[in-house]
């Protein structure tokens, strides 16, 4: 799994057969099947234009999209979430982030050791407490933003709920930004141990 993220990192738009063939050629003899149930886990997928490139559960609403043709001029106009895998030296963890879209500045952030809403709530919450709340909202459609606890709370706060659709690879593009210098400023020098060590380490950086 940490080669697997290496190796995306440096190609996202690899998909299960092309990083089966560079785990290959560096000595993992790994076949298709284990590589797509591993990118599955860290919730990893190719990187080109492609419907549904996140799982909704059944019965969750999907917003539209509401950033076609929208620019974005100040800061608090749109936030976004995402979340992304993070190796240690045995397992990995759950890293979500908050971020203004026209700063780039990440707001909040959490890290779980499971894929839950709970950690993206936490980190919607202080996200709002200490800067108000934005225009718009937008996420991928995962079950955690999906969710019926994660789209009141931004109801409540009457933010305009927007979710990338069929053709918004690219959206993930700004993002994956953080997620690469996150990893290879910090994550991947140090080898975190552990959970805790990952939250203080983080938090540092």
């Amino acid at each position: 799994m940490r080669q697997i993220d290496e190796l995306y990192l440096k190609w996202p738009f690899y998909g299960s057969r092309r990083l089966c063939e560079e785990l290959q050629q560096r000595g993992y003899w790994v076949n298709r099947k284990r590589v797509q149930r591993l990118m599955r886990q860290m919730g990893l997928r190719a990187m080109y234009p492609k419907p549904r490139t996140s799982q909704p559960e059944k019965g969750h609403t999907i917003y539209p999209y509401r950033l076609r043709d929208l620019s974005i001029t100040r800061p608090n106009q749109v936030w976004a979430s995402d979340i992304c895998y993070i190796p240690m030296a045995k397992g990995f963890m759950d890293l979500t982030v908050i971020m203004d879209w026209y700063s780039r500045r990440v707001l909040a952030w959490r890290v779980s050791n499971t894929p839950e809403t709970e950690p993206c709530l936490a980190a919607m919450d202080e996200a709002l407490t200490r800067y108000g709340g934005p225009d718009i909202f937008n996420t991928d459609q995962g079950a955690q933003y999906t969710s019926e606890g994660f789209t009141v709370r931004l109801k409540a706060h009457a933010i305009t709920i927007s979710m990338d659709g069929k053709g918004r690879w690219v959206d993930n593009v700004l993002v994956e930004r953080l997620w690469r210098s996150v990893k290879y400023e910090d994550v991947y020098l140090r080898a975190y141990e552990t959970p805790g060590a990952v939250r203080m380490g983080l938090a540092r950086y």
